[in-house]
């Protein structure tokens, strides 16, 4: 009894000293990830809900809020001045498609572009590695306000591309590329003879027609020059992350792979392509956040002629916002709120498309 007695005290300590390092160890833990916390919870989850407050009332955003009368509640009335029987239905409609357009044109042409720039560094064959990692990096970390400043020099009506372009091609009228309204589909179209009036022939309705061409317009092409900016800024640091993702993976593998062999376009693809898959689901969310929050490239090179070809979801918030003839702070929190919204749901669907886990065996 005696025996028994001391197994069970001894395995009660033995719990015991398992719980308190437990306990230690879980009190280490939120000690370490406090400050972390801290400052999500004081610069994004307070402004979030902040912010949703002020999206269901109608301060400019000027008068003080310790005015008695800076606001009232007005429920969802923004929402439906933003999304269904406003005057700003039109603004809003039209900056997501152009963010759409954003969206579709530069997330898919980074990923791919970063990913090829990492394999290509990544080859012990390459001659000055450091040399093209340092260079095609270096974009990423210059100045936004720089690269769009040298943006505009290169694509003016007297820039380099247009001088390129005329040198290469004999008939080429120059383009100020970033003062045309003009569909990038629509350009593509016209070369091969279809316009706004032979487009949709067959369709009886004159505003159908209109409409169709409205829609296959694509981005503008001051859009798509902001879109090549973006592209060339982000594929840097896109490349980084492919990079220590390649190098993470085990030479055993390709050295498997060759034993059997596989050639090298069947090891990138059936080796490669799915190791890196959560690098790629990482690349491609980061990517898709950031198109949706573009704003300081189309603060510096969009201007008045191309206002509204180059509106975007990011830059109606604060043009709404800081409007000098109309603020209206409530309207531009219910704008950004639903672009909250829609960012969280197109990211989840590009998680069930693109997914995180690691491809199975």
């Amino acid at each position: 009894m005696e025996q028994a007695a001391s197994t069970a005290t001894a395995q009660q300590k033995t719990l015991n000293s398992q719980d308190n390092a437990k306990r230690q160890e879980a009190v280490a833990g939120l000690a370490f990830t406090a400050p972390a916390f801290l400052i999500l919870l004081v610069f994004l989850i307070l402004p979030l809900f902040v912010a949703f407050y002020f999206s269901l009332t109608d301060w400019n955003g000027r008068t003080p809020l310790t005015n008695d009368d800076a606001y009232s509640i007005v429920g969802i009335e923004n929402y439906e001045t933003l999304l269904i029987n406003g005057r700003r239905v039109d603004d809003f409609y039209n900056a997501l498609k152009n963010t759409i357009y954003y969206v579709i044109g530069v997330v898919p042409l980074q990923t791919a572009l970063a990913l090829v720039l990492a394999v290509i560094v990544n080859q012990r064959w390459l001659k000055g590695r450091g040399f093209f990692r340092t260079a095609f990096y270096f974009p990423s970390i210059t100045s936004s306000i720089v690269v769009s400043m040298i943006f505009l020099f290169l694509f003016s009506n007297t820039g380099p591309v247009n001088g390129l372009l005329g040198a290469i091609f004999p008939n080429y009228e120059r383009v100020s590329w970033l003062s045309d309204n003009n569909g990038l589909f629509h350009n593509i179209l016209g070369i091969v003879g279809i316009n706004e009036g032979n487009v949709g022939g067959w369709a009886q309705s004159e505003v159908f027609r209109i409409e169709l061409w409205d829609w296959i317009s694509g981005p503008s092409v001051a859009m798509f020059t902001i879109m090549l900016l973006a592209v060339w800024t982000t594929i840097g640091t896109m490349m980084v992350i492919y990079l220590a993702a390649l190098q993470n993976i085990p030479s055993s593998v390709y050295e498997a792979a060759q034993v059997d062999g596989a050639t090298g376009l069947q090891t990138f693809r059936k080796i490669t392509l799915p190791l890196l898959r959560p690098t790629t689901f990482f690349v491609v969310t980061i990517g898709l956040i950031g198109t949706f929050q573009v704003f300081d490239q189309i603060y510096m090179l969009r201007n008045d002629q191309t206002r509204r070809t180059t509106m975007t979801a990011a830059y109606l918030v604060y043009d709404t916002a800081f409007n000098l003839g109309d603020p209206r702070m409530g309207l531009a929190a219910a704008s950004a709120i639903t672009l909250f919204v829609i960012i969280f749901f197109a990211t989840v669907l590009q998680r069930r498309f693109v997914g995180g886990d690691q491809a199975d065996n």
